[in-house]
């Protein structure tokens, strides 16, 4: 039986962690796979380490962020897309245990597994499990919790993969929104999410697959020292209750309900990250044209 091809692809600017990310997508133990770099780093350090690697794809990007993690996914041609940031690591069986759940599951759009924060010196910081167990639950129970907990906890991209022809059903222009609403400076990974399960299930694998590097040193989205989009990352979660009301996932009762923590988390923040403020007459306004 022929196994399917996986394109794990790494959407790449720092080049500080970069050998160690590569290193981990070319050691893993599944045998069909890609592995597509998408270089937007500054210098020629990155590619200057995937020359070092013959079975790596390099291509050099000219757009930034966002821009670039669509370029590298819509580049793979695998059944199954893995995403990879520059400076997360793969555990060696990630790729051949997702696929086995990916597989074993038909109705499956998008797995994802526990993971593990990393600092700068590969030292364990956090272990992050979403659930107790493995198992499998409906892409709009996965989409609910996420919006009606305001929480991410699948994670980032690191940690997923997908299949490549619901991305493809998606399209460019709407992977990172919700409803209209255009998380591409804030939550596109959750927003990528609820769009990628849509019509489908999720499996969870309660392994530790992935390594997500927080390092403060380094000019990363995560970082609020230097990411001046950062606020956006709460602010998202106030228009994401109300997109995914307009979708009929969240209900008006449900919406309404979450208006009292919608409010703390909007006191607690508006002095530090104007999108709040912002986010938060959005907020009220609709919340209120439905009590009107």
């Amino acid at each position: 039986m022929t196994l399917p091809k996986v394109s794990i692809v790494i959407p790449s600017y720092k080049p500080e962690h970069f050998e160690q990310c590569l290193r981990s997508a070319v050691g893993q133990t599944y045998p069909n796979i890609e592995i597509l770099v998408s270089d937007n780093c500054p210098t020629e350090q990155i590619r200057d380490i995937c020359a070092r690697f013959p079975e790596v794809i390099y291509q050099r990007c000219s757009v930034i962020r966002g821009d670039n993690i669509h370029a590298a996914f819509f580049s793979g041609k695998g059944t199954y897309i893995k995403p990879l940031f520059d400076d997360d690591i793969l555990h060696p069986f990630c790729v051949e245990r997702m696929v086995a759940a990916m597989t074993a599951h038909p109705r499956v759009q998008m797995t994802f597994s526990a993971s593990q924060v990393i600092d700068a010196n590969n030292l364990r910081v956090e272990t992050r499990r979403a659930f107790e167990a493995s198992g499998s639950m409906t892409g709009l129970e996965l989409h609910r919790s996420m919006v009606l907990g305001m929480r991410n906890f699948v994670g980032e991209f690191s940690t997923v993969m997908f299949t490549r022809q619901k991305l493809w059903e998606i399209g460019h222009h709407r992977l990172f929104a919700l409803a209209g609403h255009d998380c591409t400076r804030g939550l596109s990974d959750v927003s990528a999410y609820c769009n990628l399960v849509e019509g489908g299930d999720v499996f969870y694998l309660d392994e530790e697959l992935s390594y997500f590097r927080r390092d403060p040193r380094l000019q990363s989205e995560s970082n609020p020292a230097v990411n001046k989009n950062f606020g956006y990352c709460f602010s998202d979660y106030f228009d994401l209750l109300l997109a995914s009301h307009r979708l009929g996932v969240v209900g008006t009762q449900e919406l309404l309900d979450k208006r009292d923590q919608v409010h703390t988390a909007y006191l607690q923040l508006r002095g530090v990250f104007f999108q709040v403020e912002e986010a938060w007459q959005r907020y009220a306004a609709y919340t209120e044209s439905l009590t009107a």
